[in-house]
């Protein structure tokens, strides 16, 4: 089975580039029906809600909120493991998905729960089973708000960090084809 990449904006899709291996496909912001099952990784941008976890930073999903489950991504030690590897500064923990973007007193509350990062996309996308990680550059921040000054750089920023994230990819996706414990549903109760 051919791992797919998640990509939700096209900046995004240009930024992983072509992986050998690996369907790159762009899935358009918010929420999208299921993928079928097989490897899942989605990669793009997204918010911290950590005053640690910085522009250009990249987030692993130890967890991913959503509105109606949440669901745990047992690879995500292999992947930020990987991305240590290439350099590159690294938060592994919860990320929430989010249909709408979320700022002000609502970011605040969900930095109270744990979650180091929030998207519109990752939750939306986990297959029912098989592997599946995700993998998020930080744009905005809580004293960063994506809706100021700074979001074009801070975006750059992070689109170059996603970038440089492909070796990390490619080192997933072969892993999940010997990993036989990452294949099953993971659904956190």
């Amino acid at each position: 089975m051919t791992a797919v990449v998640c990509t939700p904006l096209i900046v995004e899709q240009v930024a992983v580039g072509r992986l050998p291996g690996v369907r790159v496909v762009r899935t358009g912001m918010g929420p999208r029906p299921a993928l079928p099952s097989g490897p899942v990784l989605v990669a793009g941008v997204a918010g911290s809600l950590s005053v640690d976890v910085r522009p250009g930073d990249v987030v692993v999903a130890s967890e991913v909120r959503g509105a109606d489950r949440d669901i745990a991504v047992p690879s995500a030690p292999l992947l930020a493991e990987a991305v240590r590897r290439l350099g590159l500064p690294v938060h592994v923990g919860p990320i929430v998905s989010s249909p709408t973007p979320v700022d002000g007193p609502d970011r605040w509350k969900l930095a109270g729960t744990g979650a180091l990062a929030v998207d519109m996309e990752s939750a939306f996308l986990a297959p029912l089973t098989g592997p599946y990680a995700v993998l998020r550059t930080i744009v905005d921040t809580p004293d960063h708000p994506l809706w100021r000054p700074g979001t074009v750089l801070r975006g750059i920023t992070a689109l170059r960090t996603l970038r440089r994230l492909a070796p990390a990819i490619v080192e997933w996706v072969a892993a999940m084809d010997t990993q036989e414990q990452f294949t099953q549903p993971r659904e956190v109760t």
